[in-house]
C-alpha cells in the first residue's frame, strides 16, 4: 500500500516539492556559509519525493545549534517550502483519494521549518 501512496504521491506532489527543496538547496550552495542548510534541503527533498514508509524523528544529539540554525532556516528558505505543503496539502485533500496524500503533506509543515535536528527513518511496521 505504501508503494501505490508513493507513487500518486510523486505524481501529484512529489516532484513538485522535490523541486522545491532541491532549488532552495542550490540556491544555499551558492554562500559557502548556508552549505549546512543545503545538505539539509537535499535531505528533505528525498524525503519530499517518496514520503510514505518512513517517519522523521528528532536527533538526540541536536542542542542550541540546530535551533539557531533553524530560525535562519526559516528566514531563508522554511517559510516558502511550508507554504507549498500547506496549498499541496488543501488540494489534495479536496478528493476522497487524496486525503492521506493531504495529510502527509500536512505533516511535513513542521519538517520544512525546522529540519535541523531531525533524521529519516524507516516507519516502524
Amino acid at each position: 500500500m505504501r508503494t501505490i501512496l508513493n507513487i500518486i504521491w510523486v505524481i501529484f506532489a512529489g516532484w513538485s516539492m522535490f523541486l522545491g527543496y532541491v532549488v532552495a538547496g542550490i540556491l544555499l550552495c551558492i554562500p559557502i556559509v548556508t552549505i549546512p542548510w543545503a545538505i539539509a534541503s537535499f535531505r528533505l527533498a528525498n524525503y519530499a519525493f517518496w514520503p510514505f514508509g518512513r517517519d522523521v524523528v528528532d536527533r538526540s544529539t541536536s542542542g542550541i545549534g540546530s535551533m539557531l540554525g533553524n530560525i535562519i532556516w526559516v528566514v531563508l528558505a522554511g517559510w516558502w517550502l511550508a507554504i507549498g505543503h500547506i496549498v499541496t496539502g488543501v488540494a489534495m485533500c479536496l478528493t476522497i483519494i487524496g486525503i492521506p496524500m493531504g495529510i502527509a503533506a500536512f505533516k511535513m509543515v513542521p519538517i520544512s521549518l525546522m529540519p535541523l535536528g531531525k533524521e529519516i527513518v524507516p516507519a516502524a511496521r
